[in-house]
Order: C-alpha cells, then sequence, then structure tokens
C-alpha cells in the first residue's frame, strides 16, 4: 500500500462515525438518489449514482468495522484500495458533486448522502488527492484571506466607489455595532452593486453595521476542498474580527457555502459557540420588512423566477423568505417546476466551479436548469448567491439564453426602496 493510499483510508477511518457507519448500513441499494442528482440524469452515466461516489469510503467501512468485512480481510478475500481508485474516485467526489443535498432528501431511509460525500473529501485532501483550482483557492483563503486573492485594498476601493455612489457611509471596521457584514469575493470583483445596496437598505432600515477589515470574507474553500482544518482557520478569523468589533450578528451574504460553513458547520469546526448569532442576509431583509423597516415602492412587471441556491434553501431552510421579498414589487413572479427544496443546483456549487478540469461536465448538466427555463420562458433569474449567478449567466450564454437577465435579490430589491417624500407607489419597470 502507497503512502497516499495509506493516508488516504486511515482519513476515511477517521471520518467514519456513528451516523456514517448507520447510513452505509441501512442503504438498501436502491438506486433512487442517482434521480435526484443532475450529474446522473443529464448524462445517463451510472458511475454518477451519489451513493457509488462513496464505494471506496464504502469498502473501508466494511473492511474494518462490519464482522462479515473483517472475515473476508482475514482470509485475504477484501478488495484493497488503489493508487487508480483514488485518482478516479477524486474525480468523482469533486467534479461530479456540488454537494447539494438533492439526494439525500430522495434517499428513502434517510441517508445524508451529502455528509458523507463531505468526509470523503476529508480523506481525498488527505492523500493529496484534491483538483488543482481548489487546492490553490484554499491556500489564498489561508495566506491572502480570499479564495479569489481579494485584498482588503481592494475592499476598500469598492467601499470609495460605494460611497460616492450612494453619498452614504460605507462603515469599515466600526465597533459596536449591530452586525458585521460578510461578502463573497465575487462580490468585491464582480457585483460590484450589492455594496452600494446594503448600504441603501441599511440605511433606510436604521440598521447599525459595518464591514471588517481582517474578516470580510464569507466563501469557506476549506468545507468545499473537504478540510477541516482549513475550514476552521477560516471561521476563526470572522470570529475573531466579530468579537474585535463587539457586534451581536455576523451576515452571511448571497453565497451558499459561506452560508453552511459559518451556520451550521462552524461552531462544530472550532469547538465552540459563537458569542453573536448569524443571520442570511437574506433572512435579515425578510426580518426587517416584518417590522415595517424594509419599504420599497413601484411594481416590476418583468416576468421573473427565483433560483434556490442549494445551501442557502434546501441545506439552510431559507425557502419562504426570498419568495415573500420578491412578492413585495413582483407582479409576474413564476415558480420553476421543482422549485424551493427539490430545485435542481445550478452545477457550480461544493466548488465545482473552481475546478477546471470539471468545466465540460458542469456545462454540460446545466440542460436540467435549461429544461426548468424553457418551461416557465422568463425574462429575468433573481438568485441569492453569486456563485449562482455567474453559473447561470455562464449556462444561459452557452444555451444561447442570455438575453434572460440574472440578477442578486438584494441588488433587486434595493432598486425599489422607497423614498422618505413618496406617497406613492409609482411603476418602475
Amino acid at each position: 500500500m502507497s503512502e497516499s493510499v495509506d493516508r488516504a483510508v486511515n482519513a476515511m477511518k477517521e471520518q467514519i462515525d456513528a451516523p456514517t457507519a448507520s447510513y452505509f448500513s441501512s442503504c438498501v441499494h436502491c438506486g433512487i438518489c442517482a434521480d435526484a442528482c443532475l450529474f446522473y440524469t443529464e448524462t445517463g452515466d451510472p458511475q454518477y449514482t451519489p451513493i457509488h461516489k462513496l464505494d471506496l469510503m464504502r469498502r473501508v467501512w466494511e473492511r474494518e468495522y462490519t464482522f462479515a468485512g473483517r472475515i473476508k480481510k482475514w482470509l485475504g478475500l477484501s478488495r484493497n484500495i488503489t493508487e487508480n481508485d483514488l485518482t478516479k474516485w477524486e474525480t468523482l467526489v469533486y467534479d461530479s458533486c456540488t454537494m447539494c443535498g438533492r439526494c439525500s432528501l430522495y434517499c428513502p431511509v434517510g441517508n445524508d448522502i451529502v455528509s458523507m460525500v463531505r468526509k470523503m473529501r476529508e480523506a481525498m485532501v488527505a492523500s493529496g488527492h484534491a483538483p488543482e483550482g481548489l487546492r490553490h483557492a484554499s491556500k489564498r483563503s489561508v495566506e491572502i484571506g480570499s479564495p479569489m486573492g481579494i485584498t482588503a485594498k481592494t475592499l476598500e476601493a469598492q467601499i470609495k466607489h460605494a460611497e460616492k455612489e450612494t453619498g452614504l457611509e460605507v462603515p469599515l471596521d466600526k465597533e459596536g455595532v449591530d452586525y458585521m457584514m460578510l461578502l463573497s469575493s465575487a462580490e468585491i470583483a464582480q457585483f460590484h452593486e450589492i455594496i452600494p445596496a446594503v448600504t441603501r437598505i441599511f440605511h433606510q432600515a436604521g440598521v447599525t453595521w459595518t464591514l471588517c477589515s481582517t474578516a470580510f470574507e464569507g466563501t469557506n474553500s476549506g468545507i468545499q476542498i473537504g478540510s477541516s482544518d482549513i475550514a476552521a482557520e477560516l471561521i476563526n478569523r470572522i470570529v475573531d474580527g466579530a468579537q474585535k468589533l463587539k457586534v451581536n450578528y455576523v451576515i452571511s451574504p448571497e453565497c451558499g457555502h459561506a452560508y453552511t460553513a459559518l451556520r451550521w458547520e462552524g461552531p462544530n469546526l472550532i469547538g465552540k459557540p459563537y458569542p453573536f448569532e448569524v443571520v442570511h442576509i437574506i433572512e435579515l431583509l425578510d426580518q426587517l420588512r416584518a417590522r415595517g423597516k424594509l419599504k420599497v415602492e413601484g411594481k416590476d412587471d418583468t416576468r421573473q423566477t427565483f433560483h434556490d441556491p442549494c445551501q442557502m434553501v434546501r441545506r439552510g431552510g431559507v425557502v419562504e423568505q426570498p419568495r415573500t421579498l420578491m412578492n413585495l414589487v413582483a407582479t409576474d413572479f413564476v415558480e420553476m417546476p421543482d422549485h424551493g427544496m427539490m430545485n435542481w443546483c445550478c452545477g457550480g456549487g461544493g466548488g465545482v466551479s473552481a475546478n477546471e478540469r470539471a468545466e465540460p461536465l458542469r456545462r454540460k448538466v446545466f440542460s436540467a436548469k435549461k429544461q426548468q427555463l424553457d418551461q416557465i420562458g422568463v425574462e429575468r433569474i433573481v438568485t441569492a448567491c453569486s456563485n449562482c449567478r455567474n453559473m447561470l449567466e455562464e449556462g444561459l450564454e452557452d444555451n444561447n439564453m442570455d438575453e434572460i437577465e440574472v440578477i442578486g435579490l438584494s441588488e433587486w430589491l434595493a432598486e425599489y426602496l422607497a423614498t422618505p417624500s413618496a406617497d406613492a407607489a409609482g411603476d418602475k419597470s
């Protein structure tokens, strides 16, 4: 057994806890999870069946932790994992899985397949089998503070632009406020409108908030690549920033895995509870609406739909809030087939978008999203994840559908903020 194989096997043994063992033992090999995975449905290739992507870990579980497996191992009948196996399965767990969680909902016995993929990636990292793009993104996150290499100086430049555009202060490193806002790299480097948008919204609502120069990045590449050590280091950076500024809440941005990492996995990763609460930006906007602090005017007659980011909606439970917010001004909001908890992934989550090797497959499986859109005929897609936004724009262009606009929900709502002097809603469509 080679050194890398030995590391992988040992890492898998460490990752096989009681829940994972119960999932393997309760799996009835029905294959229903295949119909939940766009990589299978759009290619018809059985290797993309979700539970098959975990076959290496299943072999370790069977050999090390089951009576029959130990007997086979003693008799020399168990099948050993090889370097070639690791090379093959690396492409399965990184290129053909966005960790969207749809398979977990489909599983008739309730196995959380996506959590096992997450554990499988830990073993891949331990053995040195991880895509180059994700390795570089993780390195930049640790060393620079952002998977795209965005620095505090870049953020400060965007703050100046936002202040010039809005005429409002964009607070940076302000202590004693209620909220610390996180951003994704894409929101700083590409979607510049998000900072002016939240600045206007928070000003109208009277929210006290700040950005943090040492903890502005919400994206957690440690979760994506499968390294708890990296993930914990990035979470601790946010915790330290929030404690330094003495805030009560940390706002997760329009980024799916940022929400998963911070809200659901973070305290377990760092081994202690947070001294603050985590709220997704969409949750906060809906809370402001409910308290009468988010006021809009005008109606938008554009035929539009909402793309549900997997980590925010399916795995995070933020389902109704974006729809409530959209219905504030949208007069022609239509749902996609299989919307909400069962919506199809954009195809680029879970680090797939940062994995150049996976690009041809990712572009191919966008056909699942195309089929959804073809059935409803919209002019605009609203979403709440910057990665989804990038993947949607790219997929639409590939399929000659780029006449459909893609926009972030926070940004879109900011266009309809009521002015203090407004007496009545006007038509802005």
